[in-house]
């Protein structure tokens, strides 16, 4: 099932579901971030291996209209730059957007920029993200949040699709403001790194994940970037036990999880599907 097969609906496609330096390392689950398909084709946080499973998914890169980059951590941003330039058509079309925290465009404290002067230049609108900055990408509103994180310029997302508000809860600590942030929400991603009783700083544990889904109430929450100990735990026993506590469709996404959402949410899987390159002036250039 590839993201070209949808119509109506806005499809959202969990390349991967990993997170944190070892389960990045080692690649117990991809770190390839998300792909939203809301007829504005947007890519939240690239890691390692997202150009590579963006194509066993059968997604054309070349196609992305925008990046979102929550922070300057690897596992959010490693495979930005190729996919700018594939997003740009080798670097010869100037399109694009590309959405990130401070950090992500000009480092901080010890972190470089992730993305270099030259791969900006290349992209139409490049845009800092700070809580409560909204940006319009052709017909989709992108809203950032709040985070508690290392990275103290790091952002959620909020994205208000034709099907409903999807809000994207990156790394952070339990606050407040996070939760308030995210209210309304129809469909609530957590980074939920951590299994009960094992929290660590600046991310969130389940037992942190079960409020946030008590307070916010949405239609579906989806558990994702989860770290060594979470998946030796079990993602799955980790989100049924949300649901028993909150009441609220909770699920743990596995990597190539597909959500279509329309008047209802359907999972499905995706089918890996080779795609070819589409030869055009600026291909046959390269």
């Amino acid at each position: 099932m590839a993201i070209e097969e949808q119509s109506d609906m806005t499809r959202l496609i969990f390349l991967g579901t990993g997170g944190g330096r070892f389960a990045t390392i080692y690649q117990m689950r991809a770190t390839a971030g998300i792909y939203i398909d809301d007829g504005v084709r947007m890519h939240i946080d690239p890691g390692p291996g997202a150009l590579v499973h963006l194509h066993r998914a059968g997604i054309d890169p070349t196609l992305t209209d925008a990046i979102l980059v929550s922070h300057c951590h690897p596992d959010h941003y490693t495979d930005a730059e190729i996919l700018i330039e594939a997003m740009t058509q080798g670097g010869s079309k100037k399109r694009g957007t590309v959405l990130g925290s401070k950090s992500v465009f000009e480092g901080v404290k010890d972190f470089s920029p992730a993305i270099s002067k030259y791969h900006s230049r290349l992209v139409e609108h490049i845009v800092t993200m700070v809580p409560r900055t909204r940006v319009k990408v052709d017909t989709v509103a992108i809203e950032a949040t709040p985070s508690a994180h290392s990275d103290e310029t790091a952002v959620g997302f909020r994205i208000f699709t034709s099907n409903g508000v999807i809000s994207y809860v990156s790394d952070t600590a339990l606050m407040p403001e996070v939760i308030q942030a995210h209210r309304m929400a129809r469909v609530l991603i957590i980074a939920c790194t951590r299994p009960q009783r094992s929290r660590i700083p600046h991310h969130l544990a389940t037992e942190d994940a079960a409020e946030i889904v008590k307070a916010i109430k949405p239609e579906l929450a989806v558990l994702t970037h989860f770290g060594l100990r979470m998946l030796r735990y079990d993602p799955d026993k980790e989100a049924e036990w949300i649901q028993t506590t909150t009441g609220i469709r909770t699920v743990a996404a596995k990597d190539g999880l597909i959500l279509d959402i329309g008047t209802e949410i359907k999972l499905s899987m995706v089918e890996p599907k080779k795609i070819e390159p589409k030869w055009s002036e600026w291909a046959e250039r390269a």
